[in-house]
């Protein structure tokens, strides 16, 4: 049997026991009929993946089930969400069929923004009582960030490659945080919606423990087996063992998303009747953080937890409480089975591969330096410049892992100015809102302070990884959420709040 068949039949196993044990606690949180539609769904399109051969062919019947699928979703939102990490991303370019040597990159991300998103953006934006796009502030930081991004490709390509860059960010940056801003409006469609990702998170959690254990990444295959080049990693080790990948492509990837997931979670849990159901569901993801061997995402959840502990209740002893139980933590591991192996993979602390650390450090100094030389607007040779060409890699590539430096190299300090402040004014918005509350124990207080923890600890987490695959669409769809619950926030009668919010 081809390896890509073999694979599939362990993928349908773990994602059925993912979906079985969560099908009790996802009753408490979204209808059951919605859990079947899209689990059934999952289960569907990923058989559909494996045994058609062919991108196209799988994309050509997607677009017919999707089309019929969207006919009974209520939520666009959570429907993008569970089937986000479906495939791995893998770019595939639609033939210019001699007009040109081609349209534009598709990929499974892009795809389902096309399918999803497109039709709820246009659905939204014809819809009464939507806000219209530009009326706050992320929108016009954000609406200024994508028009400098366009005009700056005029400076390096075509105006033919330019429109197609300018339709890579109407599709990979403004869909998702649109639609994520505006298509939630209540509670229960946030819980709906973060549901849908934490599962598609569980999901790929048990799939990277098995590759963890087992040595084997299962989506590996799927590349050949549909005829796509690239989108994935090669077999890559840490301290001895295989760092997972799932379907995502990279080991940073699946650990960045198992990180939402968790910041997620930290909302989600508490509908959850069944406290075994709670802490199964916590230790999966937790293993499913673990199974890719990268700590940047492991610093990104520690800032999630700490930052949703120090807004809610008794917040510095319970920070102590926390601080002392990690200090307790490491005399404790050096002791047991395993235990030196998990110290030596920590960051600052452990022994293991500090090289990365020392690389990021160089890369800083470096891009400072080639900064320097265009401070407003960047440049587009900096990867030619003798700073940069010296942090190649064995590889052959010069590995940018840092966002925020990407995005300076690239359009400068303004466009540094527009990316950081976009970000800024979602999360002091959403600190805005959760000091209205007079009840602490509320629901959307809780719903507040989970989001403020994801999103800071997405912002820390990228300062280690390039903006690649799915890791974009994730952070400009969280943004999109804050936007959606600073609305909602306003929107509450004056029981709730004591004063309205501003952005």
């Amino acid at each position: 049997m081809p390896e890509h068949l073999r694979a599939l039949i362990v993928i349908l196993v773990l994602a059925c026991i993912v979906f079985a044990f969560a099908r009790s606690p996802a009753a408490d949180l979204i209808p059951n009929s919605d859990f079947k539609r899209r689990r059934n769904l999952w289960l569907a399109l990923s058989v559909l993946a494996f045994i058609s051969h062919s991108f196209w062919l799988y994309a050509l019947i997607t677009v017919v089930v999707l089309t019929i699928a969207q006919r009974r979703e209520r939520n666009p939102l959570a429907l993008f969400f569970i089937l986000l990490f479906l495939i791995p991303p893998a770019p595939v370019p639609v033939p210019g069929f001699g007009l040109i040597n081609y349209f534009f990159i598709l990929d499974h991300l892009r795809l389902l923004a096309l399918l999803i998103l497109l039709p709820a953006f246009v659905a939204l934006a014809r819809r009464a009582g939507t806000l219209p796009f530009g009326r706050t502030w992320p929108d016009k930081l954000l609406a200024l960030h994508l028009l400098l991004s366009a005009l700056l490709h005029l400076r390096e390509t075509t105006l033919t490659d330019t429109l197609r860059q300018t339709l890579y960010l109407f599709t990979d940056v403004f869909l998702p945080y649109y639609v994520a801003s505006r298509a939630l409006k209540q509670l229960s469609e946030f819980k709906d919606a973060m549901l849908a990702f934490a599962l598609a998170a569980m999901v790929l959690a048990l799939i990277g423990v098995f590759e963890y254990t087992r040595h084997w990444l299962l989506y590996n295959s799927l590349i050949d087996a549909m005829g796509m080049r690239g989108g994935m990693s090669n077999y890559l080790g840490r301290g001895g063992s295989l760092r997972a990948s799932a379907s995502t492509g990279q080991a940073i990837v699946l650990g960045y998303i198992i990180s939402v997931a968790i910041g997620f979670y930290l909302f989600l849990h508490s509908s959850v009747r069944s406290r075994l159901q709670q802490r199964l569901g916590a230790l999966l993801l937790a293993a499913g953080l673990f199974a890719p061997l990268s700590r940047g995402p492991w610093v990104g959840a520690a800032a999630m937890i700490m930052v949703f502990i120090a807004t809610g209740r008794n917040a510095a002893k319970r920070l102590m409480l926390l601080g002392l139980a990690a200090l307790l933590s490491l005399p404790l591991l050096s002791i047991i089975p395993g235990g030196n192996k998990l110290i030596d993979l920590l960051p600052y602390i452990g022994t293991l591969e500090k090289g990365n650390i020392t690389y990021r450090e160089r890369l800083f100094d470096n891009a400072v330096i080639v900064i320097q030389r265009n401070p407003l607007l960047g440049s587009v040779d900096f990867l030619n410049t003798p700073e940069m060409r010296s942090m190649i890699q064995g590889q052959g590539i010069i590995d940018i892992v840092n966002t925020y430096l990407r995005v300076t190299l690239e359009s400068g300090l303004l466009g540094l100015a527009l990316f950081a402040g976009f970000f800024a004014t979602i999360v002091l918005g959403i600190r805005k809102s959760l000091r209205t509350f007079q009840d602490k124990d509320d629901e959307t207080l809780r719903l507040g302070r989970a989001l403020l923890a994801t999103l800071l600890g997405v912002l820390l987490t990228i300062t280690t990884v390039s903006s690649i695959s799915a890791i974009p669409v994730v952070y400009w769809s969280l943004a999109g959420l804050g936007v959606a619950y600073i609305q909602m926030v306003r929107s509450l009668k004056p029981l709730h709040v004591t004063t309205p919010i501003a952005t």
